[in-house]
């Protein structure tokens, strides 16, 4: 058994079945990526598992403890970072991570010292001071972040945790996710972002219509892929007029009947 197993997990909205009878483990230490399309059914699952939403049936086991009938117990050893930010505008990002600090009965003493050094992990030491509202998408997001393990937990979940900003700031946050690899925590990251999976994860899950279609690492999945797509573009312009300049810049690559076709990449 895995720090988490689910175990035929499914989830119906009256006739609609958005999470269809899926079952994972996730290792102690690891970082598991949940990947698919909006709508796949990412955020359903992620919800049943943090107890924000109750399974139709199935099982979830966080640490060795049913988080179905427990999940009070689970939320005191877990992480959640939500797809939207869930902190206060008109505070400062020293109080808002004090604040969820005392939501975990954490003395005052200590969780000033726990919110300094992660104001300091994350970059964010002078941004502190200011209100949450004056910050930019990025520091948003890292703040929410650090305040999803203001408690030291043993597992977090992320869901869509780089969705909607900068390229730079999305690199940073990518970093800080390894580096709370290295710091030994359990990371379940859901996403729609391939290229993030392949650089962080150590395993993905692909989730379409509800149903797990493949899981493994990033090596055994890229294998397992078919190599050659076909790849159809509208353009804006004649396709003599790029056939040179796409076929000089990807390899493998050739145009033709106003197709582009792309070997190896999906």
């Amino acid at each position: 058994m895995g720090i988490v197993d689910v175990a035929n997990l499914k989830k119906s909205y009256g006739e609609i079945v958005a999470v269809d009878d899926i079952s994972f483990s996730i290792e102690k230490g690891e970082i598991f990526g949940f990947l698919g399309p909006n709508g796949a059914g990412k955020t359903s699952t992620i919800n049943m598992m943090i107890g924000l939403s109750r399974p139709t049936s199935g099982q979830i086991i966080i640490d060795g403890i049913d988080a179905i009938k427990n999940i009070k117990k689970v939320q005191r050893i877990i992480g959640i970072v939500p797809d939207e930010n869930n902190l206060y505008d008109e505070m400062n990002g020293f109080d808002n991570l004090c604040f969820c600090a005392s939501l975990y009965g954490i003395s005052i003493k200590e969780r000033e010292k726990r919110a300094m050094e992660l104001l300091e992990q994350f970059n964010l030491t002078k941004a502190g001071k200011r209100p949450f509202k004056t910050y930019s998408k990025g520091m948003k997001r890292k703040l929410t972040i650090a305040a999803g393990i203001i408690h030291n937990p043993k597992i977090l979940f992320l869901d869509e945790p780089t969705t909607g900003i900068d390229i730079e700031s999305a690199r940073q946050i990518r970093e800080l996710i390894l580096d709370l690899k290295k710091q030994g925590k359990t990371i379940f990251i859901t996403t729609h972002y391939i290229e993030e999976a392949e650089r962080i994860c150590d395993r993905i899950a692909f989730i379409v219509n509800g149903k797990i279609v493949k899981i493994g690492t990033v090596t055994e999945l890229m294998e397992s892929v078919e190599r050659e797509h076909k790849i159809r573009l509208q353009l804006d312009r004649s396709i003599k007029d790029i056939k040179e300049e796409l076929e000089n810049n990807i390899e493998n690559c050739r145009v033709d009947s106003g197709r582009k076709f792309l070997p190896g990449y999906f």
